[in-house]
């Protein structure tokens, strides 16, 4: 019923700005709260950005500066736009919500850095 699913994703040199889209349905959006997390080979899943559903965001500290995320309510999407990529950018990007104590994850959508 509850379905995420990530787009954007793909090669990037070093420097990009792409932008990522999470689509949303079977949720009742405008209520809630959406997440970016990534996951790097070896490494574990990283937090990287909410947006609470009237437009609160908070950030990792390690993507502040770079990272933005927005939402659009009407079109039931949340995306996270990148600016200055580097190679340890790369990894799966994930969407992420909780609703009635479970927790719903996006496929993911790869993001490969190249230098």
């Amino acid at each position: 019923q509850v379905q995420l699913v990530e787009s954007g994703g793909g090669l990037v040199q070093a420097g990009g700005s792409p932008r990522l889209s999470c689509a949303a349905s079977g949720i009742p959006f405008s209520l809630s709260t959406i997440d970016w997390f990534r996951q790097a080979p070896g490494k574990e899943r990283e937090f990287l950005a909410r947006a609470s559903p009237i437009g609160i965001t908070n950030y990792a500290d390690s993507v502040k500066d770079r990272f933005s995320i927005d939402r659009d309510n009407a079109k039931n999407t949340v995306y996270l736009q990148m600016s200055s990529l580097k190679p340890e950018d790369s990894a799966v990007y994930y969407c992420h919500t909780s609703r009635s104590f479970n927790d719903y994850w996006g496929k993911g959508t790869l993001v490969t850095v190249s230098s």
